[in-house]
C-alpha cells in the first residue's frame, strides 16, 4: 500500500528532556473538547480569514528580509532554468516528458524520439499545453500523469488536478491529434485509479456516487480513508452507473485498485489489491472465474510480470513454495504457482543486514532493481534463464551516491536511471538491460559552488543502542567550535529511504551561503530494509524520535554544531517528526520548519486520508494506542510556561491527503500560550506544497530566509 502516497547521555541529564519526558506521561484532553475545530474547516470563511491574516505576518517577516530578495532570485533561477534534465518516460518508441519553467507555468507535455532525447539540444513537440488548456477552460489544472493503452500507444488517460489536490479528472487523450477524444472517456474528479484492460475497457476503483452503487444503493463506495473499495470495468459508451461491478472491498479497508500487467511475451494478468491497512495487503487475479487470492503474504509487494512471472517484494519472511525466504526478499513465480501456494518460487535477491530494495520494476525481459549497501546506491539487473533460475548483472554507478529508476521500456529492455550524490550534480544514464550497454545522456549543470564542501558518514548511538547512520555536508575548512549554522533533515516513516540527493536549492541557498547540512537516517525508513521500518512503527514510534536526537546531539558532541546554531526540518510524516523534537526537545535547536505536517495525532484518521495510516502509528480510538500516541502528539503537548524557539510551519490549503488543519490548530495553539509562530499557507500546491515554479521558488527562499535569520544572524 506504499505506493498510495505518500525523519542520549546529554537527554538523560537535561531538565528540559526530563520536563518532556513527565509531559509525554500525560493523557491529552479528548478530542470532543477541542476548541479550534473550526480551523479543519479547509474553506471556510474563519479560517481563510486567520490564514490570511497569518500569510501577512509571514510576508512582513520574511519577505522583508534584505535576504529575501536574492535567496528568491537565485531559487527563481533554480526552478525556472531550462538546462534541467528532462525527466524522460518511454511510450511505445518515443521518449515523453513533462516539462515547467517561466514560460511554461503550468507546463507542457512533450515528446521526441530516442535518438532526439539524447541530443545536446532535444527538438521537442508539444502534445497538450496545460497552460492554454487552463487558460481555455478558466481552471486552475495541475498534471498529474498520464496512463496510455499499449500495446497501440495511442491514447492515454490524462489526469487533471485541481489545484494541486490528490483528487484527478481523468480525461482520454489521442496522442495522434493532440486533442481530447470528443465523446471518449472522461471521469469527474476524484481519488482514483484507473487502467486498460483493452482498448475500449477501463477498469478502475473511485467513489461511485449514490446513484451508481448498484446493489447497496445509498451504501459508501469509498473508505474510511477516502479511496475506492469498489471496482469495476467500463466500457466504451457506458456511464458510471452502467459499469459493471468486479471486486469489492470494505469501507474499513485502505483502499482496493486494480492494474493490468503485461509480459514481454504478450500474456496479460488482471491484478487486485485489496489494502487491508497501508502495510498489509491480500492479492487476487481476476479471471473469468471471478477474483481468486494468491498465497502471498500480506506484507508483500508486486511490481511486474517477466517470463510468465510475477515479481514481488516480501516485506515480511515467507515460506511459500516449500522454502523459507527472508524478509526483504526479491522473488518470481508464475500466477499458477502463487494460486496453488505450492511454488515453484525463485528468490532472486535476499538483501543482507546492511542492504535494502529502494525500487522495483520491469522492462519486456528483465527485472530492474534500485538496491543500497549502506545507504549507497547500485542498480541491479535479472534475466530469466531458459531452464530455470536468474542471471544477476550490474549496472554502473558513481560510488557513494543515489540510484533511482526513472523509466523503463515494454518494447524491450532499455531503461533509465539516475545518478546523484550531495555535491554530485545528477547524470541520467540510458541502458540495455539484456547487453549491460549503459551512457550517460544528460548531466545536470551544478547549481553551486560545491569545491569547498566535503561529504562524511557517522553513526550516532540511540537510546536503545541502535547505530543510526547520519550524513554531514560541511566546508573543507570547517572550525570544530560548534559556531557552524547547521540543519539536520529527517523523515523517518512508511519505509521511504532517505538517500543522498543532489538538492540545487540546498547548495545554493544554504551550503554556499556557509550552512552546514545533516541528513539521519532513522528508523521508520527503508535503508535497511523492512525490519530498519518495523522497529519503530505503533507504540514504538518514540525510537524513531530518539534517534534523530541522538544524530543531533552527536553532531553536538563532535563540535559540528550548537544548539544555538541548529535547526531541524522535515515534512510530511518527517513534520510530525518535527512537531514532535520541537515540543520533547526544544532545548536542542534555534529553528524547526514544520511543512505540510501531521501534529494532532488523536485527531489523524478523521482527516483526508489519515485512516490509512493506522497500520504506521495506531488507532487513537483504542485506549491503549490511544495512551502511547498521545504521549508524543505535538497539538496536545505544547506546555506552558516553556521556551520554544520559533518555528516555521507551512502547509498548503489544497492539501488532500496531509489536512491543513493539523498545521493550522499547532500554530494556533502556540499562540495562544504565548509562543510566537511564522506560520505560511499555500493557497495551491496539494500536499507537494507547490504547484509552478514561481510557487516553489517562493516556498524555498521563505524556508531559507526563515533559517538564515535563526541561525546565521
Amino acid at each position: 500500500m506504499r505506493t498510495f502516497l505518500l525523519a542520549a547521555a546529554i537527554a538523560a541529564a537535561s531538565p528540559i528532556a526530563l520536563l518532556a519526558g513527565q509531559a509525554a506521561a500525560q493523557t491529552a484532553a479528548p478530542a470532543s473538547a477541542d476548541s479550534r475545530l473550526w480551523l479543519e474547516e479547509v474553506e471556510g470563511a474563519k479560517a481563510l480569514g486567520w490564514v490570511k491574516a497569518h500569510n501577512a505576518k509571514a510576508e512582513d517577516v520574511l519577505a522583508r528580509d534584505p535576504r529575501y530578495a536574492g535567496l528568491l532570485a537565485d531559487a527563481v533561477r533554480i526552478e525556472s532554468a531550462v538546462d534541467r534534465i528532462p525527466t524522460p518516460s518511454f511510450v511505445g518508441q518515443a521518449v515523453y516528458n513533462f516539462w515547467q519553467d517561466g514560460t511554461h507555468v503550468r507546463g507542457v507535455w512533450r515528446r521526441t524520439t530516442l535518438e532526439g532525447f539524447q541530443a545536446k539540444d532535444v527538438a521537442w513537440e508539444t502534445v497538450l499545453d496545460l497552460d492554454a488548456l487552463a487558460k481555455a477552460e478558466n481552471a486552475n489544472w495541475i498534471w498529474k500523469g498520464a496512463t496510455c493503452r499499449k500495446p497501440a500507444n495511442d491514447r492515454c488517460l490524462v489526469a487533471l488536478s485541481n489545484g494541486g489536490k490528490d483528487a484527478v479528472e481523468i480525461r482520454e487523450f489521442d496522442l495522434k491529434t493532440k486533442a481530447f477524444v470528443p465523446g471518449g472517456f472522461r471521469l469527474p474528479e476524484g481519488k482514483q485509479t484507473v487502467d486498460w484492460l483493452d482498448d475500449d475497457t477501463l477498469i478502475l476503483g473511485r467513489d461511485w456516487g449514490p446513484e451508481n452503487r448498484g446493489a447497496e444503493a445509498g451504501a459508501p463506495t469509498v473508505t474510511e480513508s477516502g479511496y475506492a473499495f469498489v471496482v469495476k470495468t467500463l466500457k466504451r459508451g457506458q456511464d458510471l452507473s452502467q459499469a459493471k461491478e468486479v471486486f469489492r472491498g470494505t469501507p474499513k479497508d485502505v483502499s482496493a485498485s486494480a492494474h493490468v500487467l503485461k509480459d514481454g511475451q504478450g500474456r496479460k494478468v488482471v491484478r487486485l489489491e485489496r489494502g487491508v491497512d497501508f502495510f498489509n495487503s491480500e492479492h487476487f487475479l481476476l479471471t473469468d472465474k471471478g477474483p481468486v487470492k494468491l498465497a502471498l503474504p500480506s506484507k508483500s509487494t508486486i511490481h511486474g510480470f517477466v517470463d510468465g512471472k510475477l515479481i514481488v517484494t516480501l516485506e515480511e519472511a515467507w515460506t511459500g513454495g516449500g522454502a523459507a525466504r527472508p524478509q526483504g526478499a526479491l522473488i518470481a513465480a508464475t500466477p499458477e504457482a502463487l494460486i496453488a501456494g505450492t511454488g515453484p518460487v525463485d528468490t532472486l535477491f535476499a538483501p543482507g543486514p546492511r542492504q535494502s530494495i529502494d525500487a522495483v520494476d520491469t522492462t519486456r525481459n528483465r527485472v530492474v532493481v534500485a538496491a543500497y549497501d549502506n545507504v549507497r546506491g547500485e542498480v541491479r539487473t535479472f534475466a530469466p534463464k531458459a531452464g530455470g533460475g536468474w542471471t544477476e548483472s550490474r549496472l554502473p554507478a558513481a560510488a557513494n551516491s543515489s540510484v533511482a529508476l526513472v523509466a523503463t521500456a515494454d518494447d524491450d529492455d532499455r531503461l533509465f536511471y539516475s545518478v546523484e550524490g550531495f555535491v554530485t550534480p545528477t547524470e541520467l544514464t540510458l541502458a540495455d538491460a539484456a547487453s549491460g550497454a549503459a551512457k550517460a545522456v544528460k548531466a545536470l549543470p551544478a547549481r553551486f559552488d560545491a569545491s569547498r564542501e566535503v561529504v562524511e558518514q557517522f553513526e550516532a548511538t540511540s537510546k536503545d543502542g541502535t547505530k543510526i547512520p547520519y550524513f554531514v555536508v560541511r566546508p573543507k575548512d570547517l572550525k570544530f567550535d560548534g559556531g557552524a549554522p547547521a540543519l539536520l533533515y529527517g523523515y523517518g516513516g512508511f519505509q521511504l529511504s532517505k538517500p543522498p540527493v543532489y538538492n540545487a536549492e540546498l547548495g545554493k541557498l544554504w551550503l554556499e551561503r556557509g550552512g552546514v547540512y545533516l541528513q539521519a537516517n532513522i528508523r521508520g525508513g527503508g535503508e535497511f530494509g523492512p525490519a530498519w521500518h518495523e522497529q519503530v512503527k505503533g507504540k514504538n514510534r518514540q525510537k524513531a524520535f530518539d534517534d534523530f536526537y541522538a544524530v543531533a546531539e552527536d553532531a553536538i558532541a563532535r563540535k559540528i554544531t550548537s544548539p544555538r546554531r541548529l535547526g531541524a526540518y522535515g515534512r510530511s510524516n518527517g513534520g510530525l517528526l518535527m512537531g514532535v523534537v520541537f515540543t520533547q526537545r526544544p532545548d536542542l535547536w534555534n529553528a524547526v520548519v514544520i511543512e505540510s505536517p501531521l501534529l494532532d495525532m488523536l485527531r489523524y484518521p478523521k482527516l483526508p486520508a489519515g485512516a490509512s495510516w493506522v497500520g504506521e502509528y495506531g488507532d487513537p480510538e483504542k485506549p491503549d494506542e490511544r495512551a502511547w500516541i498521545a504521549a508524543y502528539s505535538p497539538y496536545q503537548n505544547v506546555r506552558p510556561g516553556v521556551k520554544y524557539p520559533l518555528p516555521y510551519i507551512s502547509t498548503s490549503t489544497k492539501d488532500d491527503r496531509v489536512h491543513p488543519g493539523h498545521a493550522r490548530k499547532f500554530a494556533a495553539e502556540l499562540e495562544d500560550e504565548g509562543n510566537p509562530v511564522i506560520y505560511y499557507e499555500n493557497t495551491d500546491g496539494g500536499h507537494a506544497n507547490s504547484a509552478d515554479p514561481t510557487a516553489a521558488a517562493a516556498r524555498w527562499a521563505r524556508h531559507y530566509t526563515y533559517l538564515s535569520r535563526q541561525l546565521m544572524d
